[in-house]
């Protein structure tokens, strides 16, 4: 097990987290920004200071990696680079959908296996916000298996209609609350109050760290909103 630094900055939330042999050591949050270019470099350098004052040694750094604000994932990237080149350290990168997704799986509101049948297997849909009623979303099953890759939606009652008819599907993350009003489907759940932060990401970076799923520092970009294009997967531009 190792000790990681992680930057998530993709919405509107600024935070900065280290995690040690799976554990959760040092967190810190603004949810009042965008504020990133403020007080993101602080926080980094109290993580660090931290673990200096610990003698706990970095072994990465993880960034969210997106869909999400051009000037947040810029700022968290940068400084993810940064300390990565500074300190040869390996840079992981988490999909801000899938971190989303982290601590509804962590205190699930849906039934257990032995308590349900493969039919009613439950989606998870997160939602990152984006103009109007658009939003960045993708589905994923319990398991994190890609049911439907990124991409951007515009939301109307019949946008995720064949899911619905299948499965329960659960909505969350910033883009959710605007759907409310035209997903009525009778298997349509919302979760209130889930936002990506650095505390759930050790999850998946150690995940990442294990399988040697490292970046390129040099060349690592993340995914920006303007690379999306409404109606279609995800693809990089």
């Amino acid at each position: 097990m190792s000790c990681i630094l992680h930057i998530e900055t993709s919405t509107k939330a600024c935070s900065v987290a280290l995690s040690e042999n799976g554990q959760l050591i040092f967190h810190k949050e603004d949810l009042d920004g965008p504020n990133h270019a403020v007080v993101c470099g602080v926080y980094v350098d109290e993580a660090l200071s931290f673990a200096n004052s610990h003698a706990i040694p970095v072994d990465a750094v993880a960034v969210s990696e997106g869909p999400g604000s051009y000037t947040g994932l810029r700022i968290g990237v940068s400084l993810a680079k940064g300390i990565c080149y500074g300190r040869d350290l390996p840079l992981l990168c988490v999909p801000t959908l899938k971190l989303l997704c982290v601590p509804v799986l962590l205190n699930p509101p849906f039934p257990t296996p032995s308590e349900e049948s493969k039919e009613t297997e439950p989606l998870l849909v997160p939602m990152i916000d984006a103009r109007r009623m658009e939003v960045y979303s993708a589905i994923y099953d319990r398991a994190l298996h890609e049911v439907r890759s990124i991409g951007a939606d515009i939301v109307d009652a019949n946008t995720y209609l064949p899911y619905l008819e299948e499965h329960p599907v659960w909505f969350f993350g910033t883009g959710a609350e605007k759907c409310k009003s035209v997903i009525q489907h009778k298997n349509a759940h919302f979760i209130d109050g889930i936002v990506p932060l650095a505390k759930w990401m050790f999850p998946l970076a150690e995940r990442s760290l294990h399988l040697g799923e490292k970046q390129d520092v040099a060349y690592f970009e993340p995914f920006y909103l303007k690379e999306y294009v409404a109606g279609t997967p995800h693809s990089k531009l």
